[in-house]
């Protein structure tokens, strides 16, 4: 699971075809490897890359609960 630069639209594009098809970045609830992506990310991604927002939102949900 390497996607780069998540601060770089190549780094970002990787991250949002990894997640097409899945909820989370490792197994089927959201882990410490989320968080991790997550805070490389920053900020919310483009809306054309809807699976990365999917999944940056979903994570944001949690709150203080991702750590």
């Amino acid at each position: 699971m390497g996607f780069g630069d998540l601060k770089s639209p190549a780094g970002l594009q990787l991250l949002n075809s990894f997640l097409a098809d899945k909820s989370y970045i490792e197994g089927y609830v959201p882990s410490q490897a989320d968080v991790a992506v997550f805070e490389a990310v920053g900020s919310s991604p483009p809306p054309e890359l809807y699976h990365a927002l999917r999944w940056y939102n979903h994570i944001k949900s949690y709150g203080k609960q991702k750590a």
